[in-house]
Formats: C-alpha cells, sequence, structure tokens
C-alpha cells in the first residue's frame, strides 16, 4: 500500500528518515528541471538539487500542510536556486563578442526582420541563454518561471512569496533589462 505525502512527512518527523526517499524519487526530476534552469554546468545542477534536499530534509517541520507540498518545495527550491545566483553572479560575466555562427545568424535575421525570425529556432534558445545569464537573480528568475515555464503570475506568487503585484512589476522590469542586454549586443556587433 502506498502512503500519501502527508503519511511519509509524518514518519520523517517522527525519526523515519527512509520515508523521506519517495518523497526525493516523485520530485527529483521537477528539481532537476528548475535547477538545470539556473546553472551552467551538470555539477552545479546536481549541487542545487542536493542542497534542496538536503535543506528540505532540515526544514521539513516547518512545512505546516496550508499548501501541497509541492508548492512547498518549490518554493523551498527557488529560494536555493536564487542564492546559487546571487552567489555566481559576479562569475557570470560573459561577452557576446564571440556569438557562435548560427546565433549571429539568427541576430542577423531578427534585426533585419523581426516577424519572419523562428521563434524556435536552437541560436535564439541558446542567445536567450547568455541574455538571461546576464541579469539579476530576481530578474532571470521570474523570466523564467513566467516565460520560459510558462507559468502564472499566481502560481510565481505561491512559488517565490512575492505579492502579485510585484511578480508583475518584476517582470516588466527584467524584460526591461533584457532589452537592455539585446540592444549591447547589437551594438557591439554592429558597431
Amino acid at each position: 500500500m502506498e502512503r500519501t505525502e502527508a503519511e511519509l512527512i509524518a514518519a520523517v518527523l517522527k525519526g523515519d528518515a527512509a520515508s523521506f526517499e519517495p518523497l526525493v524519487l516523485k520530485y527529483s526530476p521537477r528539481i532537476f528541471a528548475m535547477a538545470r534552469r539556473y546553472a551552467r554546468r551538470e555539477s552545479e545542477v546536481e549541487d542545487i538539487a542536493q542542497e534542496v534536499w538536503l535543506k528540505a530534509f532540515e526544514k521539513l517541520s516547518t512545512f505546516r500542510a496550508e499548501a501541497p507540498f509541492e508548492h512547498w518545495l518549490m518554493r523551498l527550491s527557488v529560494r536555493i536556486c536564487i542564492d546559487f545566483l546571487r552567489g555566481h553572479q559576479r562569475n557570470r560575466e560573459t561577452t557576446f563578442a564571440e556569438l557562435t555562427e548560427p546565433e549571429e545568424d539568427w541576430l542577423d535575421r531578427f534585426i533585419v526582420q523581426p516577424d519572419t525570425a523562428s521563434e524556435n529556432a536552437e541560436a535564439a534558445r541558446l542567445l536567450i541563454g547568455r541574455v538571461l545569464e546576464q541579469l539579476p537573480p530576481a530578474a532571470r528568475m521570474v523570466i523564467t518561471l513566467l516565460e520560459i515555464e510558462q507559468r502564472s503570475v499566481k502560481e510565481v506568487s505561491a512559488i517565490t512569496g512575492w505579492s502579485g503585484p510585484l511578480v508583475k512589476v518584476r517582470a516588466f522590469r527584467a524584460r526591461a533589462q533584457m532589452r537592455k542586454v539585446l540592444s549591447k549586443v547589437a551594438k557591439e556587433k554592429y558597431l
């Protein structure tokens, strides 16, 4: 018989650490997927995921069951990802002078005719990844959650702990920062 999440959590809190394993197995794919959006290397992804599970185990007693466990876990994951980005922000400075040929081709097409540039192009995805690396942690987080993961403002608010209006303001500012970075890329390339 399979136990519910509430039963597993209660067992862990009573000292049965083995009951935590089914939760890890169930949610690890989501944790790894989230971490991959914020880290460059697979080793960093693994470090983030390990930190999430360590903190989740340590702080499980703070879970109040007012919302689903998944929401609590995702909120914790977001905070750990933000902390990771803050810690690595100084090392994330990259130059756009060395764009790959596909990225340059896509950028050329986008500059000339934005409507005809394929939104699904791999080069565009890579370029957006580079642009996201230039953003501060909160801006990168809100863009990733809203635009890449396609979450609603309400979901982002629940995950981050920010109010709905704050999510909207941060998204607006993050998009403005992205435009600024993209215009910098275009200036570097064409001046």
